[in-house]
């Protein structure tokens, strides 16, 4: 009968030879497609895979290479403080890593990596990257400034407002405009703000903005709050700048970006750190506007002054002529106005002897009879 060996000493064996024939730990390179957290831990599935650097759909003809991970909890948590001091953000699906981990081999759970240090610099100087080639494919597609084009309205009132419904900031925008005394009309289209899912929720915000009617709206605001610790690379991903870009409304940005500018604040028509920033901006517009409206009132009533003034010198200067024209003033300069059966006479030639005359005085009138 043949040797044999249980699964068990297989495994065993396996194991034993990793052991004597691996480093103790290894600089690994890998993309996360997926992450969560249980217990203080932190399991992650790595992947490399040949598509475009960042793609979702993990699997098929692109995989390349596949592994589950872990980071025990005392681990994760100086790890994880670490890297977000380093990056100001969480590690999220969808990040390219390098981080440092032990290879394992588990009878039950088979291969498997337990990750025990991690290189900040290489994810910000992949984000980096993938960051620029963000800006160059908008440059390339001529769209950097496509939202410079849109004209924005004199008065903006009507806002569709792109946010979490739970965000601070979302609230403090609010409060804001409502304060400002001046009526502004707010319609909320929920969306996740942080994290894997975010350019998907906005994009699906976006569009259910862009069914509504032509002039339901006259901005745009996409606003969040925070920036420190939490992510927000999904403002610099293509797909979203470029919707932002071509959008129909003019955007207004506010998400909080302490540390840089995001591509989607190089590409928003106006581009504002905070939401509150953002309320800010609509209102000291609205302020303007009311200025420009009151000196166009100031300069009414003043035109209509003077038109008045000229109108009354204009009477006053008719009254005059007229009271020159007065025949009674000319009575009293010496003067006598003759007439002859109510008629003015005005030469010799038309008085005959006989004829009967009067001769209007400044005092009254005499009657005479031409010898």
């Amino acid at each position: 009968m043949n040797t044999f060996l249980t699964l068990s000493q297989l495994c065993a064996e396996i194991e034993d030879a990793l052991s004597e024939s691996l480093q103790p730990t290894y600089w690994v390179q890998a993309e996360i497609s997926s992450l969560s957290q249980r217990g203080g831990h932190m399991y992650l599935e790595l992947v490399e895979s040949k598509g475009p650097t960042g793609v979702k759909s993990y699997g098929g003809p692109n995989m390349q290479a596949k592994m589950r991970a872990t980071c025990w909890s005392g681990t994760n948590e100086m790890l994880m403080a670490y890297f977000e001091s380093e990056t100001g953000q969480t590690l999220q699906v969808g990040m390219t890593v390098l981080v440092e981990a032990e290879v394992q081999f588990h009878a039950v759970y088979g291969l498997s990596l337990s990750i025990v240090g991690i290189d900040p610099s290489y994810t910000v100087g992949e984000m980096a990257r993938k960051r620029q080639q963000t800006i160059l494919q908008l440059e390339k597609d001529g769209l950097m400034d496509a939202q410079q084009l849109l004209p924005l309205p004199t008065l903006i009132q009507r806002i569709a407002v792109i946010s979490s419904p739970s965000a601070a900031g979302y609230g403090d925008f609010c409060h804001q405009l409502e304060q400002s005394g001046y009526r502004f009309e707010t319609t909320l289209f929920g969306a996740i703000m942080q994290g894997d899912g975010a350019e998907r929720s906005i994009l699906a915000a976006l569009e259910d903005i862009g069914k509504y009617e032509n002039g339901a709206f006259d901005c745009v605001a996409i606003i969040r709050g925070g920036g420190a610790t939490t992510d927000l690379s999904c403002f610099d991903q293509y797909t979203l700048c470029a919707v932002c870009a071509q959008f129909d409304l003019p955007i207004l940005s506010g998400i909080g970006h302490t540390r840089d500018v995001s591509v989607l604040d190089m590409v928003a028509h106006e581009a504002l750190k905070t939401p509150t920033a953002v309320a800010e901006w609509l209102i000291h517009r609205m302020d303007a506007q009311a200025a420009r409206i009151e000196q166009l009132l100031l300069r009414l009533r003043r035109t209509g002054e003077r038109q008045i003034l000229i109108r009354r010198h204009r009477v006053e200067l008719l009254e005059q002529r007229i009271a020159a024209c007065n025949p009674e003033r000319i009575y009293r300069m010496g003067y006598s106005l003759l007439t002859k059966n109510g008629k003015v006479v005005r030469s010799v030639q038309e008085l005959s002897k006989g004829d009967r005359i009067e001769s209007h005085l400044a005092d009254g009138k005499v009657q005479s009879t031409i010898d």
